[in-house]
């Protein structure tokens, strides 16, 4: 069926089903984006946000599974890492990272696990004009996200990564995967080396709420470090105003996932109907 540009498709009982966990969930941005992607293609198809909270994420990731017109599940904080125990078959992004963003369902009834996190954060840096390549970067935040993300900045050829985070056997875990692509470049750092890098990325959900502590101190940075955030909502969290504030160059959230959008679309066979 077709559906004219921009407008949203009906939902109809042939309606093909997608859903974005996360806990909490309220702040995704994939359902505005994807179901224009469907409606412009054409495809009875829809993405709903579906709460999962951590403690019963077997048990709704299972039952999505078993329905019947459920194609693909997309998955935010805090569900990364541990949606993999739900996957049948890991792609190589995936095993570097140790996280998924997305499964989807094969013609063969197994399920596909995929990471577009870090390609979608790289590919944004590129696009705002700020290539990693050569550069130092220190990432705070080893999670799903984040550990997708260090993936994503060794492939492509930063010189130094600093990765901190406060649970030391998962960044030793990322450490020992990704020294095995790039011997040397990555460590796990304290947050002060921060101070020397050229990128800090913040890959914590810290500024998902207005009271969070920022997760770190962009004054205690140099002039010109890019302070990124991958916080998408609200799209200026309190760690990019006060790092503008101080003068120092940012980059936000959206383009993460602004950039995922045709890797999304390959991934899942969408095609104009």
């Amino acid at each position: 069926m077709s559906h004219s540009s921009g407008a949203i498709s009906p939902i109809t009982g042939r309606t093909r089903l997608f859903a974005v966990l996360g806990d909490p969930v309220g702040q995704v941005r994939a359902p505005e984006l994807l179901n224009p992607v469907f409606a412009e293609l054409g495809l009875d198809a829809a993405l709903v946000p579906v709460h999962a909270p951590a403690a019963h994420l077997g048990e709704v990731v299972r039952g999505l599974q078993r329905a019947g017109n459920v194609d693909g599940l997309l998955v935010t904080v805090p569900h990364k890492a541990a949606v993999l125990a739900f996957a049948d078959v890991l792609s190589p992004a995936v095993r570097l990272a140790g996280a998924a963003n997305v499964l989807r369902r094969g013609q063969d009834g197994r399920w596909y696990a995929e990471n577009f996190d870090g390609a979608g954060f790289v590919a944004g840096l590129l696009h705002a004009g700020r290539a990693p390549a050569g550069r130092s970067v220190t990432l705070v935040g080893a999670g799903g996200a984040g550990s997708a993300i260090a993936a994503a900045l060794v492939l492509a050829g930063v010189a130094r990564l600093d990765i901190v985070d406060l649970d030391p056997a998962r960044v030793r875990a990322l450490v020992d995967r990704l020294s095995a692509h790039a011997p040397g470049v990555v460590r796990h750092s304290p947050l002060e080396s921060a101070r020397d890098a050229d990128i800090v990325v913040n890959a914590t959900p810290l500024g998902l709420r207005e009271d969070d502590p920022l997760p770190f101190d962009p004054a205690r940075l140099g002039p010109n470090t890019l302070v990124a955030d991958i916080i998408m909502t609200p799209p200026e969290t309190r760690l990019l105003r006060t790092a503008a504030a101080l003068g120092l160059p940012v980059h936000p959230g959206a383009p993460m996932l602004l950039r995922q959008l045709d890797l999304y679309r390959e991934f899942f066979g969408l095609r104009r109907s």
